[in-house]
């Protein structure tokens, strides 16, 4: 069962990660780590609408990536990194599990890929790989 806490912090991580679902979201936050921008400049690269622009700044806004100041008409828009960082957290936790995995995959295509140690006894006879066949199997004449 999930305490208050950890259903906030994944409520959190959910409006986190459907904001970096977008990819003009994300070009936006790239943005902001520049610097501080209004809405206008943010919207510009994508020729979208100022409209269109806001929408995506208050989905940013609402996950906490990003804080909006009104100076009269100008919104002024700053990342905010802290929940970016308890993303990548939240990623880590992850990274070991794919680490040791693609670590795995990676010596099983190495050893693939190395050649085979040649022996120095004569080569097998099709009647001598039958024979060493398990009870039950049949040859078939089939090489693998």
């Amino acid at each position: 069962m999930q305490s208050t806490r950890d259903a906030a912090q994944a409520a959190t991580l959910d409006q986190v990660f459907h904001a970096l679902s977008d990819g003009t979201r994300r070009a936006m936050l790239r943005e902001l780590a520049a610097g501080e921008r209004k809405v206008g400049e943010l919207a510009a690269p994508f020729s979208m609408s100022l409209a269109a622009a806001s929408k995506h700044v208050r989905v940013l806004e609402r996950a906490g990536l990003l804080q909006r100041e009104v100076r009269g008409r100008v919104h002024i828009c700053r990342l905010q990194p802290a929940r970016l960082k308890t993303a990548g957290q939240w990623l880590r936790f992850y990274e070991q599990f794919w680490t040791e995995r693609l670590d795995a995959l990676e010596a099983a295509l190495q050893a693939e890929a190395s050649p085979q140690p040649d022996t120095d006894g004569p080569a097998e006879s099709p009647d001598d790989t039958a024979a060493k066949q398990p009870p039950g199997k049949k040859n078939r004449g089939h090489r693998h």
